[in-house]
This record gives structure tokens, sequence and C-alpha cells, in this order.
């Protein structure tokens, strides 16, 4: 799904990794974290960084604690790119949804949470 997300926003699928991680890490995220979590190296990660921020998807934040240190943040814009490409799946997978019985949503629900856990557990091994 990345790859076909990184297609119709003219990206490159480790910056749609990239963008994804930021998003939905718990804590923010410098270049260098970043780049660990890619397992690339932290010039790599600068290149990518410095991309992502010129195409405006990235912003960068210095941290209060550290003037030293920056945090990275996905624009508007760029949560607006993926809203707009990913409208087809939605609306779709919106039409599917619909068709449920409305006692099996809350079953279907913490099925689709338990795999998803277990993928990110997967995933930090």
């Amino acid at each position: 799904m990345q790859a076909a997300l990184a297609r119709k926003l003219s990206l490159r699928v480790t910056d749609v990794q990239a963008l994804d991680l930021v998003v939905s890490s718990a804590e923010p995220l410098g270049p260098g974290e970043l780049g660990h979590r890619l397992g690339i190296t932290s010039a790599s990660a600068t290149v990518l960084v410095d991309r992502l921020a010129a195409a405006g998807h990235l912003a960068r934040h210095a941290d209060p604690a550290d003037r030293r240190r920056v945090h990275l943040e996905a624009t508007d814009h760029a949560r607006e790119d993926v809203r707009t490409a990913l409208s087809p799946l939605l609306t779709e997978m919106e039409a599917i949804t619909d068709r449920l019985a409305p006692e099996h949503v809350p079953v279907i629900l913490d099925f689709l949470d338990d795999v998803a856990a277990a993928m990110r557990a997967y995933d930090r091994r």
C-alpha cells in the first residue's frame, strides 16, 4: 500500500514511510531517530528530511528543551495530499463497512485492532 501511495504522491516509498513514522510516533522524532527507525544512515536521513521539507511535506521545529535538536512534523500540505490520494480507498472501505450488521462491528474492530498491534509488535522486533 505504501508503494501505491508513493506513486500517487510522486514520492519515494521511503518518503511515505518517513511521513507515516513522523505522524504515528508517540514522541516527537528528529532526523537521527527517523533514520534509525527507517534503517538508513544519518546522512541518508538528512537528505530525506531535506527533500521532504523542500517539497513542503515536513517542517522542522526546535526542541524547546535542547535548541540543538529539531523535531519533525508533517505539514498540513502533506496531510491533505495523503487524504486526497487515499480518498478513493476510504470511500470504498466506507461502502464495505456500511454493509456490516451493526452487531458485528465491535467484534471486527477488536479483531482489526489486535491484528494491527501484532503487526506493529512484529515490526519492532
